[in-house]
């Protein structure tokens, strides 16, 4: 079996991709894959590390307004598809499947015109302009959220979930929290945001050091690492909590989550996956920064159902957060009641749904 896969520009559409990968590879020891990405996302760096053949192609997105640059855009799309379409029939794939970002627009049209079978996978709520695009020339449709549905044409368009999540479920126990010096019996809350961490999150968590000395729970920080020396000379002034631990990054997060009680977070769509598979309540604090503002639809479809509770980033105050993780995580009911709703919209056999979804389209 041949795959070819596209996705790129952040972790969110490449860590499923690599998801799916290690899937497949389990499965079938004889597949064989080519990843095609660009080589400023972060894919160029991320793929080759997992012994995955690469190449790449040069793209760029839309503007959303009027912009000569658009026009730039246009003939980079139609150069990047007549690239991609020499490396697909050098290639031969079974099968093309695109996990998002713009990179995916000429490869997986490309396949398409080809006649090559085609998938789509889109991991937010509200899906982007290249898979909107892409959704009238591919064979499937995966998502993510019930809310995308929508957005695809009814007769493609299947829920798998986020194979990221069926990695996570691998893990048991509290090794990974111990490991980081934390006490089991405790309970435990992760407060992260992202690989490069939130200002806005650090800046309420610094105010509350003072606030979460002695708490009957842990708090794991995560500060991200351009924020994590700054961060270490405020909690010099604060004199820091011993119930406290604090870390740059983090890199065997799936081996950590079993241990979480709570998660204090961003809300892209590979953490949600991953919490709501193991049943982890969250107070998510979505980035506007974001295209369509999909991060506070993602947190939304999650508070809806009682999973997560919201705030936005601009109500978020050190004491709003304490004040939230308290009425959680010192109220053993509603603890137990979140876990469950958060359970209930999890997809732990996402990675195996969206391979029978490719093996079911190759053997048409």
């Amino acid at each position: 079996m041949k795959i070819a896969v596209s996705g790129g520009g952040t972790g969110g559409h490449i860590y499923p991709a690599l998801a799916l990968i290690r899937e497949i590879k389990k499965r079938d020891k004889n597949a064989s894959f080519l990843y095609i990405g660009t080589e400023n996302g972060l894919e160029s760096n991320i793929v080759p590390r997992e012994d995955i053949p690469f190449k790449s192609i040069h793209i760029t997105g839309f503007k959303r307004k009027v912009s000569f640059e658009n026009i730039k855009t246009v003939l980079r799309f139609l150069k990047g598809t007549r690239d991609s379409k020499r490396m697909l029939r050098e290639f031969k794939p079974d099968v093309v499947i695109g996990t998002g970002g713009y990179v995916c627009g000429p490869v997986v049209y490309a396949a398409a015109k080809l006649g090559v079978p085609t998938i789509i996978h889109e991991q937010n709520s509200i899906p982007g302009l290249t898979n909107k695009f892409l959704s009238r020339y591919v064979d499937k449709i995966a998502v993510c959220f019930e809310e995308a549905r929508p957005f695809f044409p009814e007769g493609k368009t299947q829920l798998t979930g986020n194979p990221r999540a069926s990695e996570v479920v691998n893990y048991k126990g509290k090794s990974g929290i111990t490991a980081l010096g934390l006490d089991p019996a405790k309970k435990t809350v992760l407060i992260f945001g992202g690989s490069r961490g939130a200002r806005p999150i650090n800046n309420a968590v610094i105010k509350t050091l003072g606030e979460l000395r002695g708490k009957p729970y842990q708090i794991l920080y995560i500060t991200g690492d351009v924020h994590y020396e700054s961060i270490l000379k405020e909690t010099e002034l604060h004199s820091n909590p011993e119930n406290v631990v604090i870390k740059p990054f983090v890199h065997n997060m799936p081996e950590l989550l079993p241990g979480i009680d709570l998660a204090v977070t961003r809300s892209g769509a590979t953490t949600l996956a991953e919490l709501t598979a193991l049943g982890i309540p969250s107070i998510l604090i979505p980035s506007p920064y974001v295209t369509e503002n999909h991060q506070e639809k993602n947190a939304r479809a999650l508070s809806n159902e009682g999973a997560a509770e919201l705030i936005l980033e601009k109500d978020l105050t050190g004491g709003s957060l304490v004040n939230a993780i308290d009425s959680i995580i010192l109220d053993p009911s509603r603890l137990m009641e979140m876990k469950q709703a958060a359970k209930k919209m999890g997809v732990p056999d996402s990675a195996d749904r969206l391979y029978t979804l490719m093996n079911q389209l190759i053997k048409k």
